[in-house]
Protein backbone atom coordinates (compact mmCIF):
# COMPACT_ATOMS: atom_id res chain seq x y z
CA UNK A 1 0.00 0.00 0.00
CA UNK A 2 1.49 3.54 -0.89
CA UNK A 3 1.23 6.10 1.36
CA UNK A 4 -2.13 7.54 1.78
CA UNK A 5 -2.86 11.07 1.29
CA UNK A 6 -5.24 12.96 3.70
CA UNK A 7 -5.91 16.73 3.85
CA UNK A 8 -6.04 17.29 7.38
CA UNK A 9 -7.25 20.78 9.13
CA UNK A 10 -5.71 22.23 11.87
CA UNK A 11 -8.40 24.85 12.03
CA UNK A 12 -11.57 22.38 12.51
CA UNK A 13 -13.18 21.59 14.99
CA UNK A 14 -12.18 17.65 14.52
CA UNK A 15 -8.96 16.23 15.93
CA UNK A 16 -6.52 15.53 13.48
CA UNK A 17 -7.33 11.75 14.68
CA UNK A 18 -10.64 11.87 14.14
CA UNK A 19 -10.47 13.59 10.67
CA UNK A 20 -7.79 10.21 9.75
CA UNK A 21 -10.40 7.93 11.16
CA UNK A 22 -13.23 9.67 8.71
CA UNK A 23 -11.20 9.89 6.07
CA UNK A 24 -9.77 6.10 5.40
CA UNK A 25 -13.60 5.20 6.63
CA UNK A 26 -14.80 7.01 3.81
CA UNK A 27 -12.54 5.60 1.48
CA UNK A 28 -13.51 1.83 2.62
CA UNK A 29 -17.70 2.64 1.91
CA UNK A 30 -16.89 4.31 -1.49
CA UNK A 31 -15.21 1.44 -2.39
CA UNK A 32 -12.06 3.23 -3.35
CA UNK A 33 -9.62 1.27 -0.94
CA UNK A 34 -10.91 -3.03 -1.37
CA UNK A 35 -11.31 -5.31 1.12
CA UNK A 36 -7.89 -7.37 1.86
CA UNK A 37 -6.02 -4.27 0.81
CA UNK A 38 -3.16 -3.33 2.95
CA UNK A 39 -3.05 0.32 4.64
CA UNK A 40 -0.37 1.73 5.83
CA UNK A 41 1.58 1.16 8.85
CA UNK A 42 0.90 3.34 11.62
CA UNK A 43 4.68 5.12 11.82
CA UNK A 44 4.84 5.17 7.88
CA UNK A 45 1.48 7.28 7.68
CA UNK A 46 2.33 9.36 10.99
CA UNK A 47 5.74 9.88 9.05
CA UNK A 48 4.05 11.19 5.70
CA UNK A 49 1.72 13.02 7.34
CA UNK A 50 3.63 14.87 9.62
CA UNK A 51 1.73 13.85 12.74
CA UNK A 52 2.83 11.71 16.23
CA UNK A 53 2.30 8.03 15.98
CA UNK A 54 -0.31 7.87 18.70
CA UNK A 55 -2.61 10.05 16.63
CA UNK A 56 -2.38 6.94 14.04
CA UNK A 57 -2.84 4.84 16.19
CA UNK A 58 -5.93 6.30 18.00
CA UNK A 59 -7.43 6.42 14.25
CA UNK A 60 -6.86 2.75 13.58
CA UNK A 61 -8.03 1.67 16.91
CA UNK A 62 -11.45 3.24 16.23
CA UNK A 63 -11.52 1.94 13.07
CA UNK A 64 -10.52 -1.93 14.47
CA UNK A 65 -13.55 -1.21 17.00
CA UNK A 66 -16.32 -0.80 14.58
CA UNK A 67 -14.91 -3.77 12.37
CA UNK A 68 -13.65 -1.35 9.13
CA UNK A 69 -10.13 -2.95 9.26
CA UNK A 70 -8.30 -5.92 10.76
CA UNK A 71 -4.67 -6.29 12.50
CA UNK A 72 -2.94 -9.46 10.71
CA UNK A 73 0.25 -10.28 13.61
CA UNK A 74 3.54 -9.82 12.07
CA UNK A 75 1.73 -8.15 8.20
CA UNK A 76 -0.48 -5.18 8.89
CA UNK A 77 -3.78 -3.80 9.00
CA UNK A 78 -5.53 -4.71 6.30
CA UNK A 79 -9.18 -3.38 5.13
CA UNK A 80 -12.48 -5.78 5.97
CA UNK A 81 -14.95 -6.92 3.94
CA UNK A 82 -18.25 -4.48 4.30
CA UNK A 83 -21.17 -6.83 3.92
CA UNK A 84 -23.79 -6.04 6.72
CA UNK A 85 -22.06 -2.49 7.68
CA UNK A 86 -24.94 -0.33 8.79
CA UNK A 87 -24.46 2.99 7.38
CA UNK A 88 -26.24 6.08 8.91
CA UNK A 89 -26.29 8.08 5.81
CA UNK A 90 -29.05 5.42 4.22
CA UNK A 91 -31.24 7.15 7.53
CA UNK A 92 -31.06 10.95 6.30
CA UNK A 93 -33.66 10.45 4.06
CA UNK A 94 -31.17 11.55 1.23
CA UNK A 95 -32.02 10.49 -2.36
CA UNK A 96 -29.87 8.17 -3.78
CA UNK A 97 -27.49 9.07 -6.38
CA UNK A 98 -28.04 7.04 -9.84
CA UNK A 99 -26.12 4.01 -10.37
CA UNK A 100 -23.64 5.05 -13.29
CA UNK A 101 -24.50 3.08 -16.25
CA UNK A 102 -22.19 0.17 -17.17
CA UNK A 103 -22.00 -0.52 -20.48
CA UNK A 104 -20.79 -4.09 -19.98
CA UNK A 105 -23.46 -4.40 -17.07
CA UNK A 106 -25.91 -6.03 -19.45
CA UNK A 107 -23.68 -8.36 -20.94
CA UNK A 108 -22.79 -9.61 -17.17
CA UNK A 109 -26.13 -10.21 -16.88
CA UNK A 110 -26.71 -12.38 -19.77
CA UNK A 111 -24.29 -15.30 -18.30
CA UNK A 112 -26.67 -17.88 -20.87
CA UNK A 113 -25.82 -15.78 -23.91
CA UNK A 114 -23.64 -17.81 -26.79
CA UNK A 115 -21.10 -15.76 -28.34
CA UNK A 116 -19.90 -16.93 -31.89
CA UNK A 117 -17.22 -14.41 -32.10
CA UNK A 118 -14.94 -15.05 -34.60
CA UNK A 119 -12.16 -12.89 -32.56
CA UNK A 120 -11.82 -14.95 -30.22
CA UNK A 121 -8.79 -17.84 -29.45
CA UNK A 122 -9.00 -20.65 -27.01
CA UNK A 123 -6.62 -19.58 -23.40
CA UNK A 124 -7.52 -22.61 -22.41
CA UNK A 125 -4.60 -24.29 -24.12
CA UNK A 126 -1.70 -21.21 -23.29
CA UNK A 127 1.28 -22.91 -21.47
CA UNK A 128 1.42 -20.62 -18.68
CA UNK A 129 3.36 -22.75 -16.77
CA UNK A 130 6.10 -22.52 -19.35
CA UNK A 131 5.60 -18.92 -19.64
CA UNK A 132 6.22 -18.22 -16.02
CA UNK A 133 8.99 -19.94 -15.70
CA UNK A 134 11.00 -18.45 -19.23
CA UNK A 135 9.60 -15.03 -17.36
CA UNK A 136 11.02 -16.21 -13.91
CA UNK A 137 14.37 -17.25 -15.79
CA UNK A 138 15.09 -13.68 -17.44
CA UNK A 139 14.26 -11.89 -14.39
CA UNK A 140 16.46 -13.69 -12.01
CA UNK A 141 19.90 -13.85 -14.39
CA UNK A 142 19.74 -10.45 -13.42
CA UNK A 143 19.86 -9.36 -17.37
CA UNK A 144 20.58 -5.09 -16.66
CA UNK A 145 20.78 -4.77 -20.53
CA UNK A 146 17.44 -5.76 -20.77
CA UNK A 147 16.41 -2.37 -19.25
CA UNK A 148 18.33 -0.14 -20.64
CA UNK A 149 17.01 1.06 -24.41
CA UNK A 150 16.93 -1.69 -27.61
CA UNK A 151 17.34 -1.09 -31.44
CA UNK A 152 14.28 0.47 -32.64
CA UNK A 153 13.62 -2.23 -35.31
CA UNK A 154 13.27 -4.96 -32.27
CA UNK A 155 16.42 -7.08 -30.32
CA UNK A 156 18.23 -8.55 -33.04
CA UNK A 157 18.05 -12.46 -31.44
CA UNK A 158 14.21 -11.90 -31.83
CA UNK A 159 14.47 -10.65 -35.61
CA UNK A 160 16.80 -13.37 -36.42
CA UNK A 161 14.36 -15.96 -34.54
CA UNK A 162 11.57 -14.80 -36.48
CA UNK A 163 13.20 -14.87 -40.01
CA UNK A 164 13.99 -18.34 -39.26
CA UNK A 165 10.63 -19.15 -37.89
CA UNK A 166 9.23 -17.62 -41.03
CA UNK A 167 11.37 -19.41 -43.56
CA UNK A 168 10.39 -22.53 -42.55
CA UNK A 169 7.27 -22.55 -41.81
CA UNK A 170 5.69 -19.86 -44.61
CA UNK A 171 8.34 -19.92 -47.01
CA UNK A 172 9.43 -16.15 -46.80
CA UNK A 173 12.78 -14.95 -47.64
CA UNK A 174 14.60 -12.12 -45.70
CA UNK A 175 17.22 -11.03 -43.70
CA UNK A 176 16.82 -9.86 -39.64
CA UNK A 177 17.80 -6.57 -40.58
CA UNK A 178 15.01 -6.69 -42.42
CA UNK A 179 12.15 -6.99 -40.15
CA UNK A 180 10.74 -4.48 -37.81
CA UNK A 181 8.98 -5.41 -34.23
CA UNK A 182 6.38 -3.53 -33.13
CA UNK A 183 3.30 -3.78 -30.34
CA UNK A 184 0.47 -4.43 -33.02
CA UNK A 185 -0.41 -4.42 -36.41
CA UNK A 186 -1.99 -0.92 -35.73
CA UNK A 187 1.61 0.49 -34.83
CA UNK A 188 3.57 -1.11 -38.05
CA UNK A 189 0.90 0.61 -40.13
CA UNK A 190 1.42 3.78 -38.54
CA UNK A 191 4.89 3.44 -38.92
CA UNK A 192 4.30 1.98 -42.82
CA UNK A 193 2.40 5.26 -43.33
CA UNK A 194 5.67 7.02 -42.81
CA UNK A 195 7.42 4.80 -45.11
CA UNK A 196 5.09 5.03 -48.33
CA UNK A 197 4.62 8.76 -47.49
CA UNK A 198 0.80 10.43 -47.32
CA UNK A 199 -2.15 10.76 -49.65
CA UNK A 200 -1.09 7.22 -51.57
CA UNK A 201 -3.58 5.72 -53.57
CA UNK A 202 -4.32 2.04 -51.70
CA UNK A 203 -6.94 -1.13 -53.63
CA UNK A 204 -8.91 -3.09 -50.91
CA UNK A 205 -10.78 -5.81 -50.91
CA UNK A 206 -14.14 -5.89 -50.18
CA UNK A 207 -15.26 -7.40 -47.87
CA UNK A 208 -11.88 -6.71 -45.93
CA UNK A 209 -10.23 -6.71 -42.46
CA UNK A 210 -12.27 -3.18 -41.36
CA UNK A 211 -9.97 -2.14 -38.83
CA UNK A 212 -6.99 -2.33 -41.43
CA UNK A 213 -9.74 -0.28 -43.42
CA UNK A 214 -10.49 2.60 -40.84
CA UNK A 215 -6.24 3.30 -39.95
CA UNK A 216 -5.62 3.63 -43.48
CA UNK A 217 -8.35 6.09 -43.77
CA UNK A 218 -7.24 7.79 -40.90
CA UNK A 219 -4.10 8.25 -43.10
CA UNK A 220 -6.30 10.11 -45.65
CA UNK A 221 -4.84 7.54 -48.11
CA UNK A 222 -7.33 7.45 -51.18
CA UNK A 223 -9.22 4.11 -50.46
CA UNK A 224 -10.60 1.74 -53.31
CA UNK A 225 -12.16 -1.61 -52.89
CA UNK A 226 -11.76 -3.93 -55.87
CA UNK A 227 -13.81 -6.95 -56.71
CA UNK A 228 -13.00 -10.25 -55.25
CA UNK A 229 -13.84 -13.49 -57.24
CA UNK A 230 -13.48 -17.23 -55.64
CA UNK A 231 -9.06 -16.76 -56.62
CA UNK A 232 -8.72 -13.24 -54.86
CA UNK A 233 -8.47 -9.81 -55.15
CA UNK A 234 -8.83 -9.54 -59.20
CA UNK A 235 -5.80 -8.22 -61.29
CA UNK A 236 -7.55 -6.66 -64.17
CA UNK A 237 -9.72 -4.48 -62.02
CA UNK A 238 -6.80 -3.77 -60.11
CA UNK A 239 -5.34 -2.28 -63.15
CA UNK A 240 -8.11 0.25 -63.92
CA UNK A 241 -7.25 1.74 -60.53
CA UNK A 242 -5.24 4.69 -59.73
CA UNK A 243 -3.47 3.18 -56.60
CA UNK A 244 0.05 2.32 -56.00
CA UNK A 245 -0.52 -0.41 -53.30
CA UNK A 246 -2.95 -3.27 -52.54
CA UNK A 247 -3.77 -4.62 -49.44
CA UNK A 248 -4.15 -8.32 -49.62
CA UNK A 249 -4.93 -11.45 -47.39
CA UNK A 250 -3.91 -14.30 -49.49
CA UNK A 251 -3.30 -17.03 -47.90
CA UNK A 252 -6.58 -17.14 -45.89
CA UNK A 253 -8.71 -13.76 -47.06
CA UNK A 254 -10.81 -12.32 -43.69
CA UNK A 255 -14.00 -12.51 -43.50
CA UNK A 256 -14.79 -14.88 -46.60
CA UNK A 257 -11.69 -17.18 -46.08
CA UNK A 258 -10.39 -17.41 -49.62
CA UNK A 259 -7.93 -18.39 -50.79
CA UNK A 260 -5.88 -16.82 -53.09
CA UNK A 261 -4.85 -19.47 -56.16
CA UNK A 262 -1.08 -19.18 -57.14
CA UNK A 263 -2.35 -17.75 -60.56
CA UNK A 264 -3.43 -15.01 -58.76
CA UNK A 265 -0.53 -14.41 -57.22
CA UNK A 266 1.36 -14.25 -59.82
CA UNK A 267 -1.06 -12.10 -61.36
CA UNK A 268 -0.66 -9.10 -58.69
CA UNK A 269 2.89 -10.11 -58.63
CA UNK A 270 3.04 -8.54 -62.05
CA UNK A 271 0.88 -5.43 -61.51
CA UNK A 272 3.82 -4.44 -58.86
CA UNK A 273 6.23 -5.39 -60.75
CA UNK A 274 4.92 -3.12 -63.66
CA UNK A 275 6.29 0.67 -61.54
CA UNK A 276 8.80 0.97 -59.41
CA UNK A 277 6.61 2.68 -56.86
CA UNK A 278 3.88 0.36 -56.22
CA UNK A 279 3.81 -2.64 -53.03
CA UNK A 280 1.72 -4.79 -51.94
CA UNK A 281 1.18 -5.54 -48.50
CA UNK A 282 0.47 -8.82 -47.36
CA UNK A 283 -1.16 -9.49 -43.97
CA UNK A 284 -0.68 -13.05 -43.17
CA UNK A 285 -2.99 -12.93 -39.61
CA UNK A 286 -3.39 -16.67 -38.83
CA UNK A 287 -1.49 -19.02 -41.77
CA UNK A 288 -1.05 -21.13 -38.57
CA UNK A 289 -4.42 -22.72 -38.57
CA UNK A 290 -5.41 -24.79 -41.97
CA UNK A 291 -7.52 -27.87 -41.80
CA UNK A 292 -7.29 -29.50 -44.76
CA UNK A 293 -4.50 -29.90 -47.83
CA UNK A 294 -0.86 -28.58 -47.65
CA UNK A 295 0.16 -25.69 -46.11
CA UNK A 296 0.08 -22.63 -48.64
CA UNK A 297 3.53 -20.80 -48.96
CA UNK A 298 3.06 -16.82 -48.65
CA UNK A 299 2.71 -14.54 -51.94
CA UNK A 300 6.26 -13.11 -49.89
CA UNK A 301 8.08 -16.45 -51.04
CA UNK A 302 7.36 -15.90 -54.62
CA UNK A 303 8.02 -12.34 -54.50
CA UNK A 304 11.92 -11.97 -56.44
CA UNK A 305 11.98 -8.23 -57.00
CA UNK A 306 11.09 -6.91 -53.56
CA UNK A 307 7.48 -5.72 -54.27
CA UNK A 308 5.88 -7.48 -51.03
CA UNK A 309 5.76 -5.70 -47.59
CA UNK A 310 4.64 -8.99 -45.07
CA UNK A 311 2.87 -8.58 -41.86
CA UNK A 312 2.55 -10.74 -39.44
CA UNK A 313 1.47 -11.13 -35.63
CA UNK A 314 1.60 -13.61 -32.61
CA UNK A 315 -1.94 -12.77 -31.44
CA UNK A 316 -3.91 -15.41 -32.96
CA UNK A 317 -1.40 -18.15 -32.82
CA UNK A 318 0.03 -17.28 -28.79
CA UNK A 319 -2.18 -14.44 -27.43
CA UNK A 320 -3.88 -11.49 -27.73
CA UNK A 321 -2.00 -9.56 -24.61
CA UNK A 322 1.17 -10.74 -26.44
CA UNK A 323 0.78 -7.84 -28.75
CA UNK A 324 3.77 -8.59 -30.75
CA UNK A 325 3.50 -7.75 -34.78
CA UNK A 326 6.43 -8.00 -37.11
CA UNK A 327 6.88 -6.47 -41.06
CA UNK A 328 9.18 -7.82 -42.98
CA UNK A 329 10.58 -4.62 -45.61
CA UNK A 330 11.88 -4.87 -49.27
CA UNK A 331 15.18 -3.30 -49.54
CA UNK A 332 14.35 -0.04 -51.32
CA UNK A 333 11.42 0.43 -48.39
CA UNK A 334 14.40 -0.75 -45.69
CA UNK A 335 16.44 2.02 -46.99
CA UNK A 336 13.39 4.55 -46.91
CA UNK A 337 13.24 3.47 -42.59
CA UNK A 338 16.51 4.15 -41.97
CA UNK A 339 17.02 7.25 -43.32
CA UNK A 340 13.40 8.87 -42.10
CA UNK A 341 12.26 6.07 -39.26
CA UNK A 342 14.98 4.70 -37.53
CA UNK A 343 14.18 7.71 -34.60
CA UNK A 344 11.04 5.78 -33.96
CA UNK A 345 11.78 3.15 -30.29
CA UNK A 346 10.36 -0.17 -30.59
CA UNK A 347 7.21 -0.06 -29.17
CA UNK A 348 7.92 -3.34 -27.35
CA UNK A 349 9.56 -3.99 -24.10
CA UNK A 350 12.65 -5.91 -24.04
CA UNK A 351 11.56 -8.20 -21.51
CA UNK A 352 8.80 -9.03 -23.59
CA UNK A 353 10.95 -9.74 -26.54
CA UNK A 354 13.55 -12.40 -24.69
CA UNK A 355 10.58 -14.01 -23.28
CA UNK A 356 8.95 -14.48 -26.90
CA UNK A 357 12.61 -15.06 -28.21
CA UNK A 358 13.02 -18.24 -25.98
CA UNK A 359 9.26 -19.33 -25.83
CA UNK A 360 10.21 -19.58 -29.85
CA UNK A 361 13.82 -20.95 -29.86
CA UNK A 362 13.21 -23.50 -27.25
CA UNK A 363 10.79 -25.27 -29.66
CA UNK A 364 7.56 -24.03 -26.70
CA UNK A 365 6.20 -21.88 -29.78
CA UNK A 366 5.91 -25.31 -32.49
CA UNK A 367 4.72 -27.69 -29.55
CA UNK A 368 2.05 -25.11 -28.67
CA UNK A 369 1.11 -24.71 -32.20
CA UNK A 370 0.77 -28.39 -32.42
CA UNK A 371 -1.46 -28.63 -29.56
CA UNK A 372 -3.82 -25.66 -30.80
CA UNK A 373 -4.04 -26.93 -34.67
CA UNK A 374 -5.31 -30.19 -32.70
CA UNK A 375 -7.65 -28.81 -30.31
CA UNK A 376 -9.19 -25.91 -33.14
CA UNK A 377 -9.24 -28.63 -35.48
CA UNK A 378 -11.77 -30.47 -33.23
CA UNK A 379 -13.87 -27.60 -33.11
CA UNK A 380 -13.86 -26.67 -36.63
CA UNK A 381 -14.96 -30.55 -37.07
CA UNK A 382 -17.71 -30.17 -34.41
CA UNK A 383 -18.92 -26.87 -35.81
CA UNK A 384 -19.25 -28.61 -39.10
CA UNK A 385 -20.94 -31.42 -38.07
CA UNK A 386 -23.71 -29.51 -35.66
CA UNK A 387 -24.28 -27.42 -39.08
CA UNK A 388 -25.70 -30.30 -40.97
CA UNK A 389 -29.01 -29.59 -40.75
CA UNK A 390 -28.47 -25.84 -41.67
CA UNK A 391 -27.58 -27.21 -45.56
CA UNK A 392 -30.68 -26.93 -46.80
CA UNK A 393 -31.48 -23.35 -45.90
CA UNK A 394 -27.72 -22.23 -45.61
CA UNK A 395 -24.65 -22.68 -47.58
CA UNK A 396 -21.64 -23.37 -45.64
CA UNK A 397 -17.98 -21.71 -46.62
CA UNK A 398 -14.55 -20.53 -45.26
CA UNK A 399 -13.82 -24.48 -43.75
CA UNK A 400 -10.26 -24.82 -44.91
CA UNK A 401 -8.64 -22.48 -42.42
CA UNK A 402 -8.81 -19.84 -39.99
CA UNK A 403 -11.17 -19.79 -36.81
CA UNK A 404 -14.63 -19.08 -38.29
CA UNK A 405 -17.35 -20.51 -40.55
CA UNK A 406 -19.64 -18.69 -42.98
CA UNK A 407 -23.07 -19.20 -43.30
CA UNK A 408 -24.89 -17.63 -46.64
CA UNK A 409 -28.71 -18.12 -46.66
CA UNK A 410 -30.08 -19.41 -49.88
CA UNK A 411 -33.82 -17.39 -49.25
CA UNK A 412 -34.30 -14.29 -49.36
CA UNK A 413 -33.87 -13.64 -45.47
CA UNK A 414 -32.13 -10.52 -44.83
CA UNK A 415 -29.14 -10.15 -42.64
CA UNK A 416 -30.50 -8.30 -40.05
CA UNK A 417 -33.16 -10.71 -40.12
CA UNK A 418 -30.78 -13.39 -39.12
CA UNK A 419 -29.33 -11.05 -36.33
CA UNK A 420 -32.05 -10.31 -34.60
CA UNK A 421 -33.43 -14.22 -34.47
CA UNK A 422 -30.71 -15.01 -33.30
CA UNK A 423 -30.50 -12.39 -30.69
CA UNK A 424 -34.13 -13.08 -29.70
CA UNK A 425 -32.49 -16.58 -28.80
CA UNK A 426 -30.44 -15.08 -26.71
CA UNK A 427 -27.02 -15.99 -28.92
CA UNK A 428 -24.46 -13.58 -30.78
CA UNK A 429 -23.31 -13.81 -34.37
CA UNK A 430 -21.81 -11.35 -36.97
CA UNK A 431 -22.63 -9.84 -40.00
CA UNK A 432 -20.86 -9.52 -43.26
CA UNK A 433 -22.07 -6.18 -43.75
CA UNK A 434 -19.52 -5.26 -40.57
CA UNK A 435 -16.59 -6.46 -42.73
CA UNK A 436 -18.19 -4.38 -46.20
CA UNK A 437 -16.38 -0.99 -47.40
CA UNK A 438 -18.62 0.25 -50.05
CA UNK A 439 -21.70 -1.78 -51.44
CA UNK A 440 -23.89 -4.40 -49.10
CA UNK A 441 -23.19 -7.96 -49.38
CA UNK A 442 -25.51 -9.89 -52.05
CA UNK A 443 -26.43 -12.44 -50.00
CA UNK A 444 -27.51 -12.57 -46.52
CA UNK A 445 -24.08 -14.27 -44.58
CA UNK A 446 -22.90 -14.62 -41.15
CA UNK A 447 -19.68 -15.48 -39.49
CA UNK A 448 -19.60 -18.25 -37.01
CA UNK A 449 -16.37 -18.41 -34.85
CA UNK A 450 -15.16 -21.36 -32.41
CA UNK A 451 -11.92 -20.20 -31.56
CA UNK A 452 -13.28 -19.05 -27.71
CA UNK A 453 -16.22 -21.61 -27.95
CA UNK A 454 -16.31 -25.25 -25.39
CA UNK A 455 -18.23 -28.10 -26.44
CA UNK A 456 -21.07 -27.29 -24.43
CA UNK A 457 -21.64 -24.06 -25.58
CA UNK A 458 -21.26 -24.91 -29.45
CA UNK A 459 -24.09 -27.31 -29.09
CA UNK A 460 -26.26 -24.89 -27.25
CA UNK A 461 -25.99 -22.38 -29.51
CA UNK A 462 -26.67 -24.77 -32.73
CA UNK A 463 -29.83 -25.70 -30.94
CA UNK A 464 -30.79 -22.59 -30.65
CA UNK A 465 -29.88 -21.19 -33.84
CA UNK A 466 -31.61 -23.90 -35.33
CA UNK A 467 -35.08 -22.50 -33.17
CA UNK A 468 -33.98 -19.35 -34.63
CA UNK A 469 -33.37 -20.12 -38.20
CA UNK A 470 -35.21 -23.55 -39.44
Amino acid sequence: MYDMTIRLRTDSDKCLYQQIYEHIRQEIREGKLLAGERLPSTRSLAEYLQVARSTVDYAYDQLLSEGYIEARPYKGYFVCKLEGIFTLEQETGRVPEPEAWDPQAEDRDEEKRIDFSPYGIDMNGFPFGVWKRITKNILNDSNSELFAQGEAQGDYDLRLTISRYLHSSRGVNCRPEQIIVGAGNDYLLLLLEKILGRHVGIAMENPTYKRAYRIFRSFAYHIVTVDMDDKGMRADKLEQEPVRVAYVMPSHQYPTGAVMTIGRRAELLRWAEKKPDRYLIEDDYDSEFRYRGKPIPSLQSSDDRGKVIYIGTFSKAIAPAIRVSYMVLPETLLEVYRRDCSFYSCTVSRIDQRILNEFIRDGYFERHLNKMRMRYRAKHDQLLEGLEPFQKKFRISGEDAGLHLLLTAKGNVTEKELLDAAAAENVKVYGMSENMVASAADKATVLLGFGSMDEADMKEGLRRLQNAWL
